[in-house]
Order: C-alpha cells, then sequence, then structure tokens
C-alpha cells in the first residue's frame, strides 16, 4: 500500500537548500514507521544526514559517486535507535523522476543498507526545486524486493502542505467543482484538493467537535474518524450538530456520521465508540494526517499531546469554559485554541493539562470513585454550562488556524495559541517553545519516535 513521509521544519528546510545547489547531494534521512490497521505506512521523518563533501568522488549536475564511508555512520546510528534509512538525492536540473542510473543504485547499495542499519526495508526519495518548492518521490522496499511507493509527502512545518508524489498521476478533475467554486475563489484549487485529501481525526463529538466536524466536511474534508465514548443526552441537543430529540440514547459518534454523510455522500468516515485514553484508539488516531481535540478531559488531552511529538502529528486543541454567578448570570466566557505540532510546546508544557485529573480520569470508575471518597483524587464529573454559540465560535477559530495554516494569510511567525475573551470581546494570541527535557523538546529525542512499547511511552489504564 502507498505510504506517507511525515517531513517537519528542520528536515523539510535541509531539503530545500541541497535542492537549490547545482549539483547532486546524496545523503541518509532517518525514519520511523507505522504501519495502521488498515496497511496505510506513515514514514515519521527523524534526523538527515548529509554526505560530508570528502567522501564524494564525482559530482555533477546529474551524477555523483560516493565512497561508502559517506553514508556508513548514519545507518550504524539507524541500527542503534531502530531507524529505517532513507537514501535521499536531489536531481536538481531535472525532475524528480527515477533514472535508470537510480535503479542501478538502488541494485548496489539497498541490501547494504538494510544489513548495516538491521532494518527490512530500504527506502529512496528524490528532490527536485519546484516553482511552489520542493518536488518529491520516493519508493520503499523489503528484502524481497516488493516496492511501494510513497505517494504522500506531509509537510508540518511553519506551514502545513500536502504534496503528492510527483510522479503519480495528476487529480482528477473535481466532479463537485461547482460546490466549492467559492471556497476555491477565495483559496485556490490546490488547498482545496488538500482539503480532500487530509485524513482527519476529531476526538470528542459535542459541542465543539460537532461544529469542527460540520465546518470541515462543508469546506471539502473526505476522510475522517470521529472519536466519542459517549451517548447522546437531551441537553447535548442543544449544541451538537445534527442531533433531535429522537437521537438521544444513540452513539454520538453514529448521531454525528449520519449527519455527516448526509451533507456528503461520498464521505469516508470512520467512528469509534471509545476514549482516547484507550491504548487502541490512540493507535488508530496514530494514522492521522491532523487531529481535532474537542474533549473537556485532562487525560484525553495528555495523550493527544503526545500524539503530536512521537506520531508528528499536528494537534489543534480547543476548550471552552463559562463563568456564571448566582442566578445563572453569565461572568465570564472564555475560549482556548492551542495549535501544537513539532516544535512548539505541548499542552503539558503550557499548563493546559490538570496532572491531577489527568491520573484521576486514567483511572477506573471504580478506582475514581473510590479515591474521591476518601479524598485523594479530585471530583470528576460536574456538569459545566455550555452553550452553542461559544461553542460555535470556540470550534470556527479552531478550523480557521488549519486553513491559515494550509493558506498562509496570516503573518508569521504564527502564533500558536489564540485566546477568546468574548464577554470582553477580546481576543490574544501568544506562542510557546518547548521545555527543555520535556519529550515535545527536539533535545529529548521523541519527535518521530513512532511506535513504543508501551504506546507513547505512557502508564495506560485498564
Amino acid at each position: 500500500m502507498p505510504a506517507t513521509l511525515v517531513l517537519t521544519d528542520p528536515v523539510i528546510r535541509a531539503l530545500e537548500d541541497k535542492a537549490g545547489l547545482p549539483v547532486e547531494t546524496g545523503g541518509v534521512l532517518l525514519a520511523s514507521r507505522h504501519r495502521a490497521d488498515d496497511g496505510d505506512v506513515r514514514l515519521l521523518a527523524r534526523t538527515m544526514h548529509w554526505v560530508p563533501e570528502e567522501a564524494y568522488e564525482r559530482r555533477a549536475e546529474d551524477e555523483m559517486r560516493i565512497a561508502s564511508e559517506g553514508y556508513t555512520a548514519a545507518l550504524g546510528l539507524a541500527e542503534r535507535d531502530g531507524s529505517i534509512p532513507l537514501w535521499v538525492h536531489t536531481h536538481p536540473g531535472g525532475r524528480p523522476v527515477r533514472s535508470a542510473k537510480d535503479e542501478h543504485v538502488d541494485a548496489l547499495v539497498a541490501d547494504l543498507f538494510r544489513l548495516r542499519s538491521g532494518s527490512d526495508l530500504y527506502g529512496t526519495v528524490i528532490v527536485s526545486p519546484g516553482a511552489a518548492g520542493i518536488e518529491l518521490t520516493g519508493t520503499i522496499r523489503n528484502a524481497d524486493e516488493r516496492v511501494e511507493s510513497i505517494s504522500r509527502f506531509w509537510m508540518v512545518g511553519e506551514r502545513w502542505k500536502l504534496r503528492q508524489a510527483f510522479d503519480r498521476a495528476p487529480a482528477p478533475a473535481a466532479s463537485d467543482a461547482e460546490t466549492f467554486d467559492r471556497n476555491v475563489r477565495a483559496f485556490g484549487a490546490a488547498v482545496q484538493h488538500t482539503i480532500g485529501m487530509l485524513r482527519i481525526g476529531i476526538v470528542g463529538c459535542g459541542g465543539t467537535g460537532s461544529a469542527v466536524a460540520e465546518q470541515l466536511v462543508r469546506l471539502g474534508a473526505r476522510r475522517l474518524l470521529l472519536v466519542d465514548a459517549d451517548t447522546l443526552g437531551p441537553s447535548n441537543v442543544t449544541r451538537v450538530y445534527g442531533s433531535t430529540p429522537r437521537d438521544v440514547g444513540k452513539l454520538k459518534t453514529d448521531v454525528l456520521a449520519d449527519h455527516l454523510r448526509a451533507i456528503a455522500p461520498d464521505l469516508s468516515c470512520r467512528t469509534i465508540a471509545g476514549r482516547c485514553t484507550s491504548q487502541s484508539v490512540a493507535k488508530a488516531l496514530a494514522a492521522s494526517d491532523l487531529l481535532f481535540g474537542c474533549t473537556d478531559d485532562n487525560a484525553g488531552r495528555l495523550v493527544l499531546s503526545r500524539l503530536s511529538a512521537y506520531y508528528l502529528t499536528p494537534v489543534i486543541d480547543m476548550g471552552i469554559l463559562l463563568s456564571s454567578g448566582a442566578g445563572g448570570c453569565l461572568t465570564g466566557i472564555d475560549g482556548r485554541v492551542t495549535v501544537v505540532s513539532p516544535g512548539t510546546a505541548c499542552l503539558v508544557c503550557r499548563g493546559r493539562v490538570d496532572g491531577a485529573r489527568a491520573a484521576a480520569e486514567m483511572r477506573t470508575p471504580e478506582e475514581r470513585r473510590r479515591l474521591a471518597d476518601e479524598g485523594y483524587a479530585p471530583a470528576l464529573g460536574e456538569v459545566e454550562p455550555a452553550v452553542v454559540a461559544f461553542t460555535t465560535m470556540t470550534a470556527a477559530v479552531a478550523v480557521s488556524e488549519l486553513l491559515e495554516r494550509l493558506i498562509g494569510y496570516g503573518a508569521a511567525p504564527r502564533p500558536s495559541e489564540i485566546l477568546l475573551r468574548l464577554h470582553d470581546r477580546e481576543i490574544s494570541t501568544n506562542a510557546a517553545a518547548p521545555t527543555p527535557s520535556h519529550y515535545c523538546h527536539p533535545a529529548a529525542g521523541k519527535l518521530g519516535r513512532g511506535d513504543t512499547e508501551p504506546l507513547l511511552e505512557q502508564v495506560w489504564g485498564a
């Protein structure tokens, strides 16, 4: 099955720099692998190791010869941390299309790469400069020489870009071009196509989650994963899009999925009636290009925060807090949208996760009740006020943050958090760097680590 290669800003910048040189350049990209239950493969770029100048025996615009010591050190690193080595080289004067020379090189070095790295896979990536940034193609092959294409390149840097491999057939013209005509007039056909190709997970299908989902589908998103363990209650009908009183008692995921399919019959929508604090659910989410955090529990945010780092998955997390005084009079309306992506502070570093509550939420219901009765855990399950106007507004800001990173209409550097003080009609933004030695910091070596045992290197509840 075709694979996706996820690239972060440091790797993207390095590829852009080398692709602009007038002579071919080679190196080894170390990546982790995640294979989803449906067979989808994601390669998570970790570090790029270029061939040192002294290792080139010949170097020209359309040819290079490299001594083996030019890449053996990188293969040793791959063996030590269990990475897959991808042989990367540039085609500076042409297109990133495999040539007969490339095939010959692969035949010569594939076994050496696998042997020296201890990996069962050998991969290649070809990079060329393009009018709108670098163009790429790639393949991965196993020891039996079964070759699969790297068909998608998901770039999650300051901007987010989803590129099809250069050698893939161009996408067919959309049959529903009239439907998205106003979108295309606003941000172009390329962004519209990207929205349709993104694999988006939505964690929580209540007030904010259902509003996010409906906006995404109306924008053209067609590949969704909905996660929520709860059933629809009477008070949910006032906020959950697509719900009616007849749906009370049904799973929120089913109610929302049916509503979204009515809007877009061609929608591919998978549902999971569970919580992301379940290891199996978290693993399913790891196959997404992007996650929206619409859950109000701290344990869920903790998992999403780690997923972002370990699987290089951008997370747009949101929350809304209504404060009221005596008689139900609103005294505060506070919304928050936080964008977590590789290289930014996670939700823990930002103080957006209450550790004590997260620990309590990870326990079984029986354990939570016992500890709460004994005074050792915070009380859980209180009913908070919620109003559809404010949950919808927060969801709209979250979706607009996705659009901004795809389109690039805002000023750079971009903020990674937006705070809405709706009672004061004020909006502010901020940015935060990862805490040194924390798992979200590049120096910790966790970015793109992928599958671990246990998953995300954390303790899981029952």
